[in-house]
């Protein structure tokens, strides 16, 4: 029996000794950042998502992030069904495994492909939601956060220097970790500008509990419909806009869609209305920050050095649209604000 047959017949044992449920079939599944999943069908047919965590997870925190989406759902945020244990507990352990279970999303895609037509208003709807839900949440109310701390040039700055010393100790040894050096080398150079760039938002932005990881590939579509929101992390305070930024300027959209300012807005219209509370001066910082961000990341161009086997063709990939996509930010960023004050005004 190879390791991996091995592994789906602990996960098997587990959903049967603590879930209850017999499989006949256990497969694996979409795969995760830290992760390893696994999709269970039980003899009635249903499908289970099985999250099989690390031996070094906190387990802790990753039952505070499932109870984080559980609290979403009640707001009707669309998320995964979480299966409890026999004994209540959202996470098994047995056999050396530990693994969390939730319904099987049917029939839906994640957001990687980028946004278009109807999906930005159904996505920025439904992040409207989620932090007008999570605004509620038990551990703290919205405060006001520095603007410098959302977009923090001065530890970008850190981040890249250390960055290009480590290359310099250790030379690119492939074409990925040449470019990945030399981008580094020219967000340091831009963040001056970027600096000055910041200076427009305002001197305080919310910060409130928010899902903490809403990438594309956390964001699950049917259609034009959000079909799930999944894989929170634990609670803490963040920019909303930020977040907002994040999923709907997502490198790949705004590559793939040079409408995408009309997309934004579209996205942020549908937010406004699903979360009235949110101001209109927050709201027009959305693509600033979004441009801000991405300039004082060190996102991929790190990863050759710190985990050279997560470097895949397809993170090379994201790595370069992240890279251009900042710059388009940049270049348009004048219109995108336009376009989201004459909506918003």
């Amino acid at each position: 029996m190879s390791a991996e047959s091995a592994v789906m017949t602990v996960v098997a044992g587990v959903l049967a000794l603590y879930y209850r449920i017999t499989p006949t079939d256990v497969s694996e599944g979409p795969s995760g950042t830290a992760t390893c999943n696994y999709v269970a069908r039980d003899a009635d047919g249903r499908r289970w998502f099985v999250k099989a965590y690390p031996a070094s997870a906190d387990l802790g925190a990753e039952r505070r992030a499932i109870e984080l989406a559980e609290f979403a759902a009640l707001g009707g945020v669309p998320v995964p069904v979480m299966r409890r244990t026999l004994d209540g507990d959202l996470i098994a352990t047995g056999g050396g495994l530990s693994v969390s279970v939730a319904a099987f999303v049917e029939g839906a895609e994640t957001a990687a492909g980028g946004l278009s037509g109807k999906r930005w208003a159904a996505v920025g709807e439904t992040v409207g939601r989620l932090h007008r839900t999570l605004a509620r949440h038990p551990d703290g109310l919205p405060r006001r956060t520095p603007a410098r701390e959302v977009c923090n040039v001065k530890r970008g700055r850190q981040r890249l220097e250390r960055l290009l010393a480590r290359y310099a100790k250790q030379p690119p040894s492939s074409p990925f970790e040449v470019w990945a050096r030399d981008a580094a080398q020219e967000r340091l150079g831009g963040l001056p500008a970027t600096a000055s760039m910041l200076k427009a938002l305002p001197p305080t932005l919310a910060a409130q509990i928010v899902h903490g990881d809403l990438s594309s590939l956390n964001l699950m579509l049917k259609g034009e419909k959000v079909a799930a929101v999944i894989d929170f992390r634990p609670p803490s305070h963040r920019s909303p806009m930020w977040e907002l930024g994040r999923i709907v300027l997502d490198p790949r959209t705004v590559l793939a869609a040079p409408n995408w300012p009309a997309g934004l807005a579209a996205a942020v219209a549908a937010y406004r209305e699903a979360n009235p509370a949110m101001s209109a001066e927050h709201l027009l910082t959305v693509p600033r920050i979004a441009a801000g961000y991405l300039a004082c990341s060190a996102y991929p161009l790190s990863e050759p050095l710190d985990d050279p086997a997560a470097v895949t063709s397809q993170l090379e990939a994201y790595g370069r649209d992240r890279h251009q996509a900042q710059r388009v930010l940049w270049e348009r960023l004048t219109e995108a604000e336009e376009v989201l004050h004459d909506l918003l005004h």
